[in-house]
C-alpha cells in the first residue's frame, strides 16, 4: 500500500466546503489539474464522475461514500490498483475546521507502482487544497 495525507485548517465553514465539493461541475475553478469533467447522477455514493487532467486521458471515479458537510471518498480502479481518495472534515474548534485530503493506493503491486504514480497525483494538493479554502471563504 502506498499512502499520502494533506491537510489546511481555515475558518471556513464545512457547509462552504461541502458546497464546492458538491458542485462537480465546476470543480476546475479550484483544481488546475482539471481540464474537463462530468458527474453521471448526484453527488452521492455510487455515481460516477469522468475527470480529465490537461493533457491526459479521462479517469473514471466512483463516489464510494458521501456524508453532507463531512467527508466523501472516491476511487479510480486500473490495472489491479485502487487509488481512494478521503476528503474529510475536522471540526477543530467552534470557529476551525481541518480540510483533510487523504489517498491509498492498493492493489496489485501497489507497493511497487504507488510510490511512482502516487506523488505525481498529490503534487498539486497543497495548491488545490488553499485555493478551494479560499474560495470557501468568500
Amino acid at each position: 500500500m502506498w499512502e499520502y495525507e494533506h491537510s489546511i485548517e481555515t475558518s471556513a465553514t464545512p457547509e462552504a466546503i461541502w458546497r464546492l465539493w458538491a458542485d462537480v461541475e465546476n470543480w476546475g475553478t479550484w483544481n488546475a489539474e482539471i481540464e474537463k469533467i462530468e458527474i453521471n447522477g448526484p453527488f452521492a455514493a455510487g455515481t460516477q464522475i469522468t475527470m480529465t487532467p490537461p493533457g491526459d486521458d479521462p479517469v473514471l471515479l466512483r463516489i464510494a461514500e458521501a456524508v453532507e458537510d463531512e467527508l466523501f471518498v472516491d476511487e479510480a480502479r486500473f490495472n489491479g490498483l485502487v487509488l481512494r481518495t478521503t476528503h474529510h472534515i475536522d471540526r477543530i474548534d467552534q470557529d476551525r475546521i481541518r480540510v483533510v485530503y487523504r489517498m491509498e493506493i492498493t492493489g496489485a503491486d501497489a507497493d511497487e507502482v504507488g510510490p511512482q504514480i502516487g506523488p505525481g497525483i498529490t503534487a498539486d494538493w497543497p495548491h488545490t487544497m488553499a485555493t478551494l479554502v479560499k474560495l470557501a471563504l468568500r
